[in-house]
């Protein structure tokens, strides 16, 4: 029996590919740099569960992601290498990281004041210390860094000051390097400040565009998340380095066709008949819509790949099928693949039709739907 087998969506993931791309980021993180392998919302759409083990083998130095019940998930599935909470983790919570070996991130004094007595000195709560030098999401303002030091400087408290970040707001343009370059030179204050304090945490700041385009922001750790999947940041560095850097798409989601039918001229498809047929046609309908991750928007614009070719859309897509236009296709029957994200239609494809980003395509497809690792 075939793993795919039963299901009528599913996606594959090409690990050889994704070994290829973790190897070109080494290369660039060179031998004295971390990498972490960012894993948060199921893997951007990959499957957080085989993905982390997967990396994990490949030798990432640690997993990033968004929330404790990420973190939690892994480690009951056995993944043991160090993991950091990104995202806001509730102070209640915090015991659970503790015991769990799980780094969290800290943005704020409020934050910082309820974990003390979270843990034990046996027992750390290891912390990584955000720091807003402009993008005015979490972390602590520079001129506050100094607040922290004696929350760590005190015994008893159960706190380790394991690591200090920052995010860049607009890293993504080789040709608008100003902006980051201003964030760089705050986060650098941040750090003299730290270390003449005596304390020598993790220094981490670029994810993969600032990985790409700032090399002297690498500093300790770099944080790898839609660069691993094959997908780039923006268009203008794949412009620029995509000779360089040679990252090829990992997924691939397809769907079956369920049922073929023939159409006259004139008729009307879908809910509230938006689309009408100018031609006799051969359409087919597969079994997935908006609810498995596929954008509404793209009702009438998008395309699945059938035998090798386009099929367009037709009409509205609905919660859980999609018409296509096989006319031009010959052969189409029941049971057939068709290729919604891949080989002829990228997730970039469909961002650009939907107007969003490769991120959001990827993300919102169901976790429900089946991941086949091969």
């Amino acid at each position: 029996m075939k793993k795919k087998d039963g299901l009528r969506t599913w996606i594959e993931i090409d690990t050889k590919k994704l070994k290829d791309n973790y190897t070109e980021f080494r290369k660039i993180a060179g031998k004295d740099c971390m990498l972490m392998a960012i894993t948060k919302s199921n893997a951007y759409g990959h499957g957080l569960l085989d993905f982390s083990k997967t990396i994990k083998k490949f030798g990432a130095d640690w997993l990033g992601v968004d929330s404790i019940v990420e973190a939690l998930a892994l480690r009951k599935a056995g993944v043991r290498m160090p993991i950091l909470v990104l995202g806001y983790t509730l102070p209640e919570l915090y015991r659970d990281a503790a015991r769990g070996n799980i780094s969290v991130t800290i943005s704020n004094l409020v934050a910082l004041n309820a974990a003390v007595g979270a843990a034990t000195r046996t027992n750390p709560l290891r912390v990584h210390i955000k720091i807003d030098t402009g993008m005015h999401r979490q972390g602590f303002l520079p001129d506050d860094i100094a607040k922290i030091f004696p929350y760590f400087k005190k015994k008893n408290t159960g706190l380790r000051f394991e690591g200090v970040y920052t995010h860049f707001a607009a890293a993504k343009n080789p040709a608008f390097p100003k902006d980051t370059e201003a964030q760089i030179a705050l986060f650098e204050r941040v750090l003299d400040a730290v270390h003449h304090a005596g304390f020598r945490p993790i220094r981490h700041a670029s994810a993969t565009s600032g990985t790409i385009l700032f090399h002297k922001a690498h500093y300790d750790m770099i944080r790898i998340g839609i660069g691993m999947y094959g997908l780039w940041p923006s268009k203008e560095a794949e412009a620029v380095f995509n000779r360089q850097l040679r990252i090829k798409p990992i997924l691939t989601w397809k769907t079956i066709i369920s049922e073929v039918k023939e159409l006259t001229a004139g008729s009307r498809v879908g809910y509230d008949f938006t689309e009408e047929l100018g031609r006799h046609s051969v359409v087919a309908i597969c079994p997935v819509g908006y609810w498995h991750g596929y954008p509404r928007s793209l009702s009438s614009v998008g395309y699945f790949i059938v035998r090798g070719k386009k099929a367009k859309i037709l009409g509205r897509v609905s919660m859980d099928m999609i018409i296509i236009d096989v006319t031009d296709i010959n052969g189409v029957e029941v049971g057939d693949e068709a290729t919604i994200i891949g080989e002829g239609v990228s997730a970039d494809t469909l961002a650009y039709m939907s107007d969003t980003s490769n991120y959001e395509i990827v993300t919102r497809i169901n976790p429900l739907i089946k991941r086949i690792y091969k």
